[in-house]
């Protein structure tokens, strides 16, 4: 599996694609294998302020109950409703449409500790190994 290298990524497996000072967040391919079919997913409500590191939304799958945290601190400014009736895109189309939310970010400087994709594969073949 490739992964896009136009986003950055988390070493909690999500991806950040930033524009403008907004950023579109959701999980890698890698995440929603670790959590397997997804059945639900519990979102902020719009307008929320986060800080970096917070749970914002949760996800239920067959396996577990996972959390997503804000990889920064920011505004939740939009969220994609398509998975409170179909949550398995997740599962199908994590990198695309199974975008979760959209922050409004609060200082851009917060995502220079984001990976890139060379280094988000590497952090996953290092997980690998030690499996």
């Amino acid at each position: 599996m490739g992964y896009p290298a136009q986003f950055q990524y988390t070493a909690e497996h999500q991806w950040v694609e930033i524009k403008d000072g907004q950023a579109r967040i959701g999980i890698t391919h890698y995440a929603q294998g670790q959590l397997g079919d997804v059945v639900f997913v519990e979102f902020p409500a719009v307008g929320t302020k986060y800080n970096k590191g917070e749970s914002i939304v949760v996800i239920e799958s067959v396996k577990a109950i996972s959390d997503i945290s804000a990889p920064f601190s920011g505004t939740i400014i939009d969220i994609n409703t398509s998975l409170e009736e179909t949550p398995e895109l997740l599962n199908s189309d994590p990198h695309s449409k199974g975008w979760v939310m959209t922050m409004e970010m609060d200082d851009p400087v917060e995502a220079e500790s984001l990976l890139n994709v060379e280094e988000y594969e590497r952090l996953l073949a290092e997980e690998e190994e030690k499996e």
